[in-house]
């Protein structure tokens, strides 16, 4: 599920092409779609979940969507501090300029908090919540031009690039870095992140 008919194309695409044919897709806001209750025995969203309008209201919705006993998996951010491949490019854009997230580029980050994550989930009636830390590199592609190209697709980056008053400076400065981030395998950041398992009674 998800609310991107883009993005659904893109998975049917692939599923096709792998020749799968028990996979489906629907497209819909996992916090307000009306899911047949007890219907599922499983629930992964992998970097989904920070992006709940109404978070409590969501868990709610996917809780009764599961059965008794039903899990729900998510991977989610840890704090903006620890994941590189947020922070960096945005400090090469901004050089010595202050550097001032927007709420919307801290979006992807809102179920950071661990306290803040449990309490929404047993809230929710979810029960042996853990998290388990994840440490694994972001790719941002197999050189430095295919990393640049991936950075300025990503909104944080290009928005912020757009409000830089020197920007040919600033693409320079994001060239440097990437280029100091190649490796033999592709252009890497480092990232923090949480595999969140939770149940229901």
């Amino acid at each position: 599920m998800d609310t991107s008919a883009d993005r659904l194309e893109q998975a049917w695409r692939r599923t096709w092409a792998e020749g799968l044919g028990n996979v489906s897709y629907e497209q819909g806001d996992a916090q307000s779609h009306p899911f047949a209750p007890s219907r599922f025995d499983v629930c992964i969203s992998r970097f989904g979940t920070m992006f709940f309008g109404d978070p409590a209201a969501a868990f709610r919705n996917i809780g009764r969507a599961l059965r008794s006993g039903g899990r729900l998996v998510q991977l989610v951010w840890q704090e903006p501090g620890l994941n590189e491949w947020f922070t960096a490019p945005l400090r090469a854009i901004a050089g010595s300029d202050p550097l001032v997230p927007t709420a919307e580029d801290l979006a992807p980050f809102s179920l950071a908090d661990a306290a803040t994550s449990e309490h929404l989930l047993t809230s929710a009636d979810f029960v042996e919540v853990d998290l388990a830390a994840v440490h694994e590199p972001v790719y941002y592609g197999a050189d430095a031009d295919a990393a640049r190209d991936a950075a300025l697709r990503l909104r944080h980056v290009s928005d912020l690039l757009a409000r830089s008053a020197a920007r040919t400076q600033a693409l320079e400065r994001l060239r440097v870095l990437l280029k100091a981030h190649e490796t033999r395998d592709g252009v890497q950041f480092q990232s923090r992140a949480w595999i969140i398992t939770s149940r229901r009674p």
